[in-house]
């Protein structure tokens, strides 16, 4: 079929233009509202060319098609149907929001770190890049590229400037995002989120050394100590709700045309004063105790803490609860210049892509799915794993399993040798550019571990008589209900 005949079909195979309500779509899925899900044809809409998997969580219908191709296919659905667009906030705010408190915290974390994340991508990767100029034993035996050729000294500088940046003002980053998911005014939060770092205060990292040098505000009889909150995460978060919260509440009481003159330094006072008062040194003696207490378990049982991390991480993916963990690696890259725990986790990346390619292999007689995989392989290599876990890891169950366990002893090695990167960088083949150059060959070789595990075991289950191989589930409930998770949260990538 063609292209506009592959929508038109996926659109019957919904239930007609008249089961749409609305549509917005992501980087790799459409999502849609339905009227009712239960008039979805799934095996037949799983048989499209177009289509690489299917799930439904909190009200929303996604369908994965993929990154680029979802914009096109996005486009001509909406000519057919001619649904209704929204945005994915807005997408949310119509779907009833499901979960615990603990399921809601973690989507809000979500809603606040995505859209930082392409700046805290890209200053890791210059980072990486800087490392691997002024490095010794990269290009030349005892000298690093910038000895060699001083004229790239001057660029290079200049990217370590630009990379540094990022972290520098990371409060200021968080707080925007922070503030805008709270429903206040973001501009405000970049004033927060300045006033967090502003240079009369004490710097975090000053005051660590020298407590005791730490000046302080005389607030009617009460002493505020002028600490910065450099490299911080939790506290930026509770200060831009406190923000969020009292903008809300100080405009119920001025007049509508004295609120551009008031509601603002108002605010920020509130704010300010909680925050440097009261929220700021409490959760940020949590935020410390939180990075102080991971490092401490490694150091303790490197092996088997990178090992249950990497056993738990691609669950976690699918649960969204991996942004908790994203919010830890900020806080270690803004306060100790590194992070640890995302190269033990980007295993998981690899391995994903290692099973689906094993998959390709392995489904000898199915066209659709063999097509599904190597797209899936490509996909999850270059750092977006949604194609791969619900296209096909999922879907056999054992390919999924497999990946568990191939991350857990890639990721134990890794541990073990004590792989540190510059921050959060891009996930995939190229993840290595983030991590320290004298840490490459421990990377590549938990990696090399992970792949390879995973490989022989997603082979090995095949064979086993414990796993069904020539079946996948044709429903999207039956996709739920499997061994490594009752019920699929959203993935946000």
């Amino acid at each position: 079929m063609s292209f506009n005949e592959n929508v038109a079909k996926l659109i019957e195979n919904i239930g007609g233009v008249n089961n749409v309500s609305n549509a917005s779509h992501c980087v790799t899925r459409l999502r849609l509202v339905l009227v009712d899900e239960s008039l979805v044809n799934q095996q037949e809409l799983e048989e499209n060319e177009l289509v690489k998997g299917t799930f439904s969580a909190s009200g929303q219908f996604q369908i994965i098609i993929g990154p680029g191709l979802v914009e096109k296919v996005y486009n001509e659905f909406i000519k057919q149907t001619n649904a209704e667009e929204v945005s994915k906030d807005e997408m949310k705010k119509i779907t009833t929001e499901k979960g615990n408190i603990l399921q809601k915290g973690v989507r809000v974390l979500a809603d606040i770190f995505i859209p930082i994340l392409p700046a805290i991508i890209a200053a890791g990767l210059l980072l990486g890049l800087y490392n691997l100029l002024s490095n010794p034993g990269i290009f030349y035996d005892e000298q690093s590229f910038l000895d060699v050729h001083t004229g790239w000294t001057g660029f290079a500088e200049f990217i370590n400037t630009i990379a540094n940046t990022a972290f520098t003002f990371l409060p200021v980053l968080i707080a925007w995002s922070a503030v805008k998911k709270f429903g206040g005014n973001p501009l405000l939060g970049i004033v927060l989120g300045l006033l967090l770092v502003h240079p009369d205060l004490m710097s975090a990292y000053e005051y660590a050394e020298n407590p005791g040098d730490v000046g302080y505000w005389s607030f009617f009889g009460f002493d505020i100590a002028k600490i910065g909150y450099q490299g911080q995460v939790l506290p930026v978060i509770f200060a831009a709700f406190i923000l969020a919260w009292g903008e809300k509440h100080i405009k119920r009481f001025i007049p509508d045309n004295l609120q551009m003159l008031f509601v603002a330094p108002l605010a920020l006072i509130f704010a300010g004063s909680i925050t440097f008062g009261i929220i700021g040194p409490v959760t940020m003696a949590g935020s410390n105790g939180i990075t102080n207490g991971i490092l401490y378990l490694f150091e303790v049982s490197p092996v088997f803490a990178g090992a249950i991390y990497g056993f738990i991480s691609a669950p976690l993916v699918i649960t969204g609860m991996h942004h908790i963990f994203l919010g830890v690696n900020l806080q270690m890259a803004g306060t100790l210049g590194y992070v640890t725990l995302w190269p033990i986790s980007e295993t998981v990346t690899l391995a994903q892509g290692a099973a689906t390619l094993t998959m390709f292999f392995i489904l000898k007689h199915n066209k659709k799915l063999r097509s599904v995989s190597l797209t899936a392989t490509v996909s999850a290599w270059l750092g977006v794993t949604e194609p791969a876990i619900y296209g096909i890891n999922l879907r056999f169950r054992y390919p999924f399993i497999a990946v568990m366990i191939g991350s857990a002893l890639g990721s134990a090695f890794i541990a073990l040798q004590g792989v540190k990167a510059t921050s959060v960088g891009v996930g995939g083949v190229l993840s290595f550019l983030s991590v320290y150059p004298e840490h490459w060959v421990y990377y590549f070789t938990g990696c090399g571990i992970a792949f390879i595990a995973t490989v022989l075991l997603t082979f090995g289950f095949h064979k086993s008589k414990f796993f069904k191989t020539t079946k996948a589930p044709e429903t999207s409930s039956q996709q739920k209900e499997t061994k490594v998770g009752k019920k699929v949260t959203e993935l946000t990538t």
